[in-house]
């Protein structure tokens, strides 16, 4: 569906981009995450034909959006981090608007502004003024603008941003919804924990490159390799400590009170050993298990930013 090589966007002697490389294939809710200033909202302009880019490719269904932009800008549909201001309008005027920029007037205007308004659950505001709707009904609104034209792929930057917990949990059941109906999504977003749960695959970008990307079973495979394993020992602490001392594959040993803690870089496979080595010397094991990985532990190894501003959680958010 969308291939990017090698892309690069300076800003004077600031380098946003520099020779980024993503791949999504058809059918993808894709979530992009990275640090502030990391090239996000550039990449996804560019994507979008709103900016132009210094050098590079993006092929969407093979064909180059750098050289016929014209064309692809019908399967492509933006909301932005913003939704601007639309004095004197109401829904229904709104709607229509769009709909007139598309070529789409008339009766067929009106079905489609229905139906989406009706998706996005906003029907009974049609007649309502754009400026007097709340943050979480401009967001729907918006999104139900970049429907539209019926695009395949949705590009959508920090659509969650202020919203409240209950609007947030509204509007990604609507995402996962489009993607349900086929739709190609791209999500920029800085609420990691909802990420994880919305998105089939995932990328991390940092300094203008992508740094990480896979699906979202590949990235927890990953985080949960190298995180603690974690057993629980019922009796016979001092053998099991005897044989993780030895044991090739265990770096660190930390214990409290029935708990290990372990650094252990084994496999799976050397997992299972281990366990039953235990067992072997009569160690009674209550529990045995990786310590669980998160997309916020990784995106914080990752980028190395103590400082970055990522909402780890929805409760950690202000003014909710």
């Amino acid at each position: 569906m969308l291939e990017i090589r090698n892309l690069r966007k300076h800003y004077g002697n600031f380098q946003a981009l520099n020779g980024l490389d993503l791949e999504i294939p058809e059918g993808e809710l894709f979530g992009f995450v990275g640090p502030n200033g990391a090239g996000k909202t550039t990449t996804l302009k560019i994507i979008a034909s709103l900016l132009l880019a210094d050098s590079g490719s993006i092929l969407i269904d093979g064909v180059n959006a750098m050289k016929d932009n014209r064309g692809l800008k019908e399967k492509i549909g933006y909301v932005p981090d913003f939704f601007g201001v639309y004095d004197n309008l109401k829904v229904s005027e709104y709607m229509e608007f769009f709909a007139s920029c598309y070529g789409i007037e008339g009766r067929q205007a009106r079905t489609r502004c229905t139906e989406l308004l009706e998706q996005v659950k906003l029907e009974d505001r049609a007649d309502f003024f754009v400026d007097g709707l709340s943050r979480g009904m401009k967001q729907r609104l918006c999104l139900a603008r970049a429907l539209i034209h019926d695009p395949r792929l949705l590009i959508l930057d920090e659509p969650a941003s202020g919203l409240d917990p209950r609007t947030r949990m509204e509007f990604t059941a609507m995402l996962k919804e489009l993607r349900e109906q086929g739709k190609t999504l791209i999500v920029s977003s800085h609420i990691l924990s909802e990420l994880s749960e919305l998105c089939t695959s995932i990328g991390i970008i940092e300094q203008g490159r992508m740094v990480l990307q896979g699906s979202m079973e590949q990235i927890f495979e990953q985080v949960n390799s190298s995180n603690p394993l974690l057993i629980s020992v019922f009796s016979n602490m001092e053998q099991a400590l005897a044989i993780l001392k030895s044991h090739p594959c265990v770096q660190t040993i930390s214990v409290k009170k029935d708990e290990i803690k372990l650094g252990f870089l084994g496999d799976r496979q050397d997992e299972a050993m281990l366990l039953q080595q235990l067992i072997d010397a009569d160690v009674m094991v209550s529990g045995f298990m990786r310590e669980k990985g998160s997309l916020e532990s990784i995106f914080m190894q990752i980028t190395a930013h103590e400082g970055e501003k990522a909402v780890l959680k929805h409760e950690m958010e202000s003014g909710l």
